[in-house]
């Protein structure tokens, strides 16, 4: 059975793709099963191969320039008592760019401390570019290192959208926020070890909401085929 998107496979490339057609569609395991009469082991071998190109396709995403959104969102159970804000406790801290109006990267991080925060946006921020963000101190010092302008939200005055300057707010990365949270709040907690590989799925469907998603996962299978 020659199946062009997943190595050694026992199951047809025609079954493969309305698979492919209900992950799109953004179904749970379980429905896809039902809908594809695979086995649920194999519904989440195929789920499990295909976030982790998800993951390789969106760590390949070149440098973020011109007008760019930081900022960093906390993710998992409820808020323990009494633990507020940053450092909530037992949730997973995650530091995000976006690109306005365009495409974001996320990335898991130990705490947001000023020296992670930099050098995360170091890594994918060029330069060149503008950045937003709100005003944690955490962000301090982005102008010494080079970049051409740092422009704060002051979220603690309640200010979402700056009255000093037009345009400055970070109502993309916040926006993408709301989006991952919702849409992993319907697996009722996960593994720690699986995580990553969610968030990173949320990612790439945001960065492509606006092509085929369909024919987007179908040349990644193509190109690095599911094992």
């Amino acid at each position: 059975m020659r199946n062009r998107y997943v190595v050694r496979a026992r199951v047809s490339e025609h079954v493969f793709r309305r698979f492919l057609r209900h992950v799109v569609a953004d179904l749970t395991a379980v429905q896809i099963a039902q809908l594809t009469g695979l086995n649920r082991n194999t519904v989440n071998r195929l789920l499990a191969c295909l976030r982790e190109r998800m993951a390789v396709a969106c760590e390949l995403q070149h440098p973020f320039r011109g007008h760019v959104e930081v900022d960093e969102s906390y993710f998992g159970p409820r808020r323990v008592k009494g633990k507020a804000g940053r450092g909530a406790g037992r949730k997973t801290i995650v530091f995000g760019v976006c690109k306005r109006h365009g495409k974001v990267y996320t990335e898991v991080i130990e705490d947001c401390r000023k020296p992670t925060l930099l050098a995360a946006i170091r890594g994918r921020v060029d330069i060149r570019s503008i950045v937003h963000s709100d005003g944690w101190k955490g962000y301090d010092g982005l102008v010494d290192m080079g970049y051409k302008k740092h422009l704060r939200v002051d979220h603690s005055a309640n200010e979402f959208s700056s009255r000093r300057v037009r345009g400055n707010h970070i109502n993309g990365i916040e926006g993408f926020w709301g989006y991952a949270k919702t849409r992993m709040a319907r697996f009722r907690g996960m593994h720690p070890s699986t995580f990553y590989f969610h968030l990173k799925e949320c990612e790439f469907r945001f960065n492509h909401r606006h092509e085929n998603l369909y024919r987007v996962l179908l040349t990644l299978c193509r190109n690095t085929p599911l094992s």
